[in-house]
């Protein structure tokens, strides 16, 4: 067709059917994770092989060494609900109310992101209107996630994760194997080296989308390492997956996660980005005979393109069904986020101290509902400005990762002082955004969308953000004194009393009472006596040097150890090692299919058996809560001074 407008491949009913339908049936349990299936196929398509490869590269890293971050929350504050309290521990109200601020912002960009991301994908193949899909695509999110909590988003992120795998072999197989037009890495290559042919990637060795050697791309690779370190160190969703770990899963669940993660962008993105060039020239494009336009390109509408081109209507379908796993899941843990900090941060810290478990699940609740309502019309307003994901993706490192070294050096330097946590993060961001925009407005002349969105303008505020605190820290630090904090007041933040949601949650009237206070007891006496065990504190130790090794290891050998040779030596892939770089990358999805679908299976085996059990009897009327007994109530506190030695030996 010679026009640019695309009749979609679905129909509106089949549209709407997924976003309701399936959200209803993943409110019973189905989640997984991340933006990257659009945007690292929409920097394949733009860079070539190398886009997949920064993308996925530049945010594998925060994953592994937030695990460094992880490790030291859970020694030094094994008892917090959230990072954001250990904040107000440390230093008080005014830095406290800073990092809200840079909380609430991170969890509103992302959930901004996907949203306008996922609302373009399902509006370009079913038609649905962006404004109907911004306001439908939280509902089935905010049931599963108000009634199962983090508990819910650890299933069925394992649900989802396998079913995106499958999706991304079924990519993979049809694109390299299957595929009339494509078939074969072989022809994939010739493809791309006639579109190169064509219209040359500006920037790239040889005008080859078959080059690390990629200036723009280069770019790309510095803003998305600075933007995903505000998206991980400042996202409460993280650390609340920190907190909810065991002590033995939290090192290996962040360090496997991560390097299994890596395989999700860099093949999907090799596959699906590689494919829409090389058959964009061809009639079974739906945008044949041209290109993708740039605004469809940054709302990451090249994946279901090009799914459409290899499979049609069933690549339509896989790819809606991708997506909205991918938004969906990502958006809930977004919903826990907020709803955590709002609960526990503003709620609890400063307007209900006393407010027990039940009343807190009711602000929970109620902050999901709120929050999505007012994201969804965000969203909306953000479509009709023609701001799509692309552009917020790009921008948010110059928001808020001003924060992340403050943040991090919260939990490693006991050293800074709370002026120079309140005041870096606020300096670093006016630096950015003078950074950002002056160098938009010297390289265009104007500061439209289309000139800040540029890569340039991006990567001096990104720089600037991420940068600038490693003066202001210092400086400050010194000119009004170290703090040298002894970790007794992260130490000492306590769990909720979640005795009245045991009483509630307990059928049996008779059992409620004995059964919720000595659970209360046990859970109390269990926390504290696992807190004081040097064996433990031993072993988190331990963890700790095992994870900065690791971490340190992995960032050189993924940033400059496997990439930088072939940038610097400009080498344009030849045939048989494009065949081999598609075959690394499809033997690592299958390490990482292994590693977060069959190993949680083995790893989880008895407890999986003790749930499906427990589920069973239910069903048939015959399952009664387990009676904890309790002991003492001399027990159930541990003394400051065995509190204030152990914090002394976690710092």
């Amino acid at each position: 067709m010679s026009s640019n407008v695309v009749v979609p491949p679905l129909s509106q009913g089949f549209g709407y059917g997924i976003i309701l339908g399936l959200g209803a049936a993943f409110c019973i349990g189905m989640v997984f994770t991340t933006w990257a299936l659009k945007r690292s196929s929409a920097v394949a398509y733009n860079y070539g092989v190398s886009g997949p490869f920064w993308y996925a590269s530049g945010a594998t890293v925060q994953v592994l060494l937030f695990a460094t971050l992880a490790i030291e929350l859970k020694r030094k504050s094994p008892n917090a609900h959230t990072f954001l309290e250990v904040i107000k521990a440390r230093y008080g109200v005014v830095t406290h109310a800073v990092y809200i601020t840079f909380g609430l912002v991170t969890n509103i960009l992302v959930t901004a992101m996907l949203l306008t991301g996922g609302s373009a994908v399902v509006s370009d193949l079913t038609g649905v209107p962006t404004a109907a899909a911004c306001f439908l695509l939280p509902i089935g999110v905010v049931l599963y996630t108000m009634f199962g909590g983090i508990k819910a988003t650890f299933l069925t992120d394992y649900v989802h994760t396998v079913m995106i795998f499958i999706i991304l072999f079924v990519f993979a197989f049809t694109a390299y194997a299957t595929n009339e037009v494509l078939g074969s890495p072989k022809r994939v290559y010739e493809l791309l080296v006639k579109a190169a042919e064509t219209h040359p990637v500006a920037g790239n060795a040889g005008g080859s989308y078959l080059t690390m050697r990629s200036r723009e791309g280069a770019i790309f690779f510095v803003i998305n390492l600075v933007g995903n370190f505000g998206t991980v160190f400042l996202d409460n969703g993280y650390y609340n997956k920190a907190i909810a770990a065991g002590v033995s899963s939290a090192l290996p669940g962040y360090v496997m996660g991560g390097l299994a993660w890596f395989a999700i962008p860099w093949l999907c993105a090799t596959t699906m980005g590689l494919a829409a060039v090389a058959l964009e020239s061809n009639p079974v494009f739906p945008t044949y005979p041209n290109r993708l336009p740039a605004a469809q390109v940054s709302a990451g509408l090249v994946l279901p393109n090009a799914a459409v081109a290899m499979l049609g209507k069933g690549g339509a379908g896989a790819s809606l069904l991708l997506i909205f796993m991918a938004v969906t899941s990502a958006m809930s843990a977004e919903l826990i986020a907020v709803s955590s900090i709002f609960t526990y941060d503003i709620y609890q810290g400063y307007i209900n101290p006393k407010a027990d478990g039940k009343i807190l699940i009711r602000m929970s609740h109620a902050t999901c509902v709120v929050y999505s309502i007012i994201m969804a019309g965000f969203s909306t307003g953000l479509f009709y400005a023609g701001i799509g994901m692309g552009y917020i993706y790009l921008m948010m490192g110059c928001i808020i990762s001003s924060a992340v070294l403050p943040a991090t050096l919260t939990l490693m330097w006991k050293d800074q002082n709370w002026i120079a946590a309140a005041l870096s993060p606020v300096l670093g961001l006016i630096v950015a955004l003078i950074a950002w925009l002056v160098t938009a407005k010297t390289n265009c002349g104007s500061l439209d969308v289309l000139c800040t969105g540029s890569n340039n303008p991006m990567l001096a505020g990104n720089v600037a953000a991420l940068c600038s605190p490693l003066i202001f820290i210092p400086v400050l630090t010194f000119a009004f004194g170290k703090q040298n904090y002894d970790w007794v007041s992260m130490w000492n933040i306590r769990k909720v009393d979640d005795s009245a949601i045991l009483r509630h949650s307990v059928a049996d009237p008779e059992r409620r009472k004995s059964s919720a206070v000595n659970h209360h007891r046990a859970v109390v006496k269990a926390a504290a006596a696992d807190a004081e065990s040097d064996a433990e504190q031993a072993k988190l130790k331990k963890s700790a040097l095992i994870a900065r090794s690791i971490t340190v290891f992995m960032a050189l050998a993924l940033i400059i150890l496997w990439p930088m040779p072939m940038y610097g030596s400009a080498y344009i892939f030849s045939e048989k090692f494009f065949t081999g770089w598609v075959s690394v990358g499809i033997l690592w999805l299958f390490c990482s299919t292994a590693a977060v679908g069959i190993f949680p299976l083995i790893q989880g085996r008895k407890t999986f058996g003790r749930t499906v059990k427990s589920m069973v009897l239910d069903a048939f009327g015959k399952w009664r809560p387990p009676v904890y007994e309790g002991e003492n109530d001399e027990s159930d506190e541990v003394s400051f001074e065995r509190e204030k030695e152990m914090a002394g030996k976690v710092g």
